[in-house]
């Protein structure tokens, strides 16, 4: 497996989970004095991800991309798939597919997390699931052109009311025949929302196509209870090769965050 830390580029998001908040280049340079594989982006709109820009540094410092995260869409100017507004919807989805053709020009894929939304208001959930199984299926033809899978995030309930278990989420991409969407298994949001995190990891086996490495409580795996133990043994079932990105709180510091995790990944899947 390969491993990842995350790196944020908007300045809205500079409490959020993740690892390196301080730029791109540093958080290259970072990255790889760690020892990671990769890196996963977290940026403010396409344009911070040009080719141009992205590939030669990610070859100064050896490391791959991993994913291209499209929440600043969320964050930052409040857009998402599944809104009342029709021209918002268009906006969510329009600024999502900058980031997938982005994406899919460096060879990854994009993230759908906290820009699916959530139903409420003049949305009841019914109709939610609809507009976003035409935004996915959209999105992910598109990412599928680019050779690259869509992923698609459950969150916890505390974020989104349309899908908070893995399960339940690929039986929705299956029902709709969403086959070029692949699921983000995210330990923290697992953690709250599964009964068991190794089990719904097999139980999606093959639909499994990115997992943030995240500990309980958000900090690098190693500071709260998750046992990774079994988490491991459920990826060796299904035989899951993809990245193991920390998102994750730069908690105590960003140095000490990415340290912990690289750690982990190394003590676990040394074998």
């Amino acid at each position: 497996m390969k491993s990842a830390v995350t790196v944020c580029l908007v300045p809205e998001a500079s409490r959020g989970p993740f690892v390196f908040h301080d730029g791109l280049d540093v958080g290259c340079r970072a990255a790889a004095e760690h020892g990671f594989d990769g890196v996963e982006i977290f940026p403010a709109a396409a344009d911070d991800v040009a080719a141009a820009r992205i590939r030669p540094l990610l070859a100064t410092h050896g490391l791959a991309l991993a994913a291209i995260g499209t929440g600043a869409g969320f964050v930052k100017h409040g857009l998402h798939l599944v809104h009342a507004d029709r021209a918002v919807r268009l906006q969510a989805r329009d600024f999502i597919a900058g980031i997938v053709d982005a994406a899919g020009d460096l060879g990854a894929p994009a993230i759908v997390g906290s820009m699916q939304g959530r139903s409420g208001g003049e949305v009841p959930r019914e109709t939610a699931l609809a507009m976003l199984a035409e935004a996915l299926g959209d999105l992910g033809r598109r990412a599928a052109a680019h050779g690259q899978p869509l992923l698609y995030e459950p969150l916890n309930r505390y974020e989104t009311d349309l899908f908070n278990r893995q399960a339940e989420a690929a039986a929705f991409l299956d029902g709709q025949g969403l086959h070029a969407v692949r699921l983000l298994c995210d330990l923290f949001h697992m953690n709250i929302e599964e009964e068991e995190i190794a089990g719904a990891l097999v139980a999606v086996g093959s639909r499994v196509g990115h997992v943030h490495w995240a500990d309980s409580n958000r900090r690098a795996m190693g500071f709260g209870h998750t046992d990774p133990g079994p988490v491991v043994a459920a990826l060796r079932a299904i035989r899951y090769q993809g990245w193991l990105s920390a998102e994750a709180f730069p908690w105590p510091t960003a140095s000490e965050a990415a340290a912990r995790t690289i750690a982990s990944l190394r003590r676990h899947f040394a074998a």
